[in-house]
């Protein structure tokens, strides 16, 4: 990310946000690969990269990896994005269905309408991070079983202090733009300003900043928090995200501040 920014001319400052922290102690993991050995598991649905690879290690701490790999080919299989696809392929498993761009829980949904009936199916979602009970409760409308597996949790990094001095730094007004790759860093950053008694400043400040989101999920968060993304790339890739931030910010920043920039 520092790269792409630097590449257009941007000065960085790298504020680590979080970490990811499997579940050692995992039932709902052991669970899932009971019912899966078992073949009563019809549609699996990977979210993430990371996801898979970790639930792979759980479950592969159990089964041999080629004992998971067959019997996953045994269920319908969903990803979301191109990541969970990309560990699919280096497994040479079989992709049923891949989500659309922008690879949100809505166009999940909506692929599930138009092409695979979920009702009475029973359905494993590997969870990343947080739960996602919208997804759930779409599901159980649809008369689906659900059935959660979670592998990692989102945790504030080990060592919080370049966050805290980015917070403190945002409200001294010393960033032009906030680039926000996951919904999970806005909740941390609060986080983070709130056990410093300064969330309301640093959001107010943040309102003065160009507020730039990888995509709709991330932006659905800003937004319930009280701020509005300005630029939003097309596609949810860093790389569209610093080509949009580099074209668009300026002008942005401009009306914003009433200035030029």
């Amino acid at each position: 990310m520092r790269a792409l920014v630097e590449r257009q001319g941007g000065l960085v400052t790298i504020a680590p946000s979080m970490r990811e922290v499997p579940l050692k102690e995992n039932p709902e993991a052991f669970a899932f690969a009971e019912r899966l050995f078992a073949g009563t598991i019809d549609i699996v649905i990977l979210l993430t990269g990371v996801g898979t690879r970790a639930l792979a290690e759980v479950v592969e701490s159990k089964y041999s990896h080629d004992e998971f790999r067959a019997a996953l080919q045994k269920c319908t299989i969903i990803v979301r994005g191109p990541k969970p696809a990309a560990v699919l392929r280096e497994w040479k498993v079989r992709i049923d269905h891949q989500v659309p761009e922008p690879n949100t829980w809505r166009d999940l949904v909506a692929l599930l309408d138009a092409r695979i009936p979920v009702a009475n199916q029973r359905v494993a979602v590997q969870e990343y991070g947080e739960p996602n009970p919208e997804l759930y409760e779409a599901l159980t409308q649809r008369k689906a079983e659900v059935i959660r597996v979670p592998v990692y949790r989102w945790a504030l990094p080990e060592d919080t202090e370049p966050l805290a001095a980015a917070v403190q730094r945002t409200i001294a007004g010393e960033f032009d733009v906030l680039l926000f790759t996951s919904a999970q860093q806005l909740r941390n950053v609060l986080a983070v300003a709130g056990s410093a008694g300064v969330r309301d400043e640093w959001l107010g400040a943040a309102r003065r900043c160009v507020i730039a989101s990888i995509g709709p999920t991330a932006s659905e968060t800003l937004r319930e928090a009280g701020l509005s993304p300005d630029i939003e790339p097309e596609h949810p890739k860093m790389g569209h995200l610093v080509q949009a931030v580099a074209k668009g910010a300026a002008n942005v920043l401009k009306v914003k501040r009433g200035r030029p920039s």
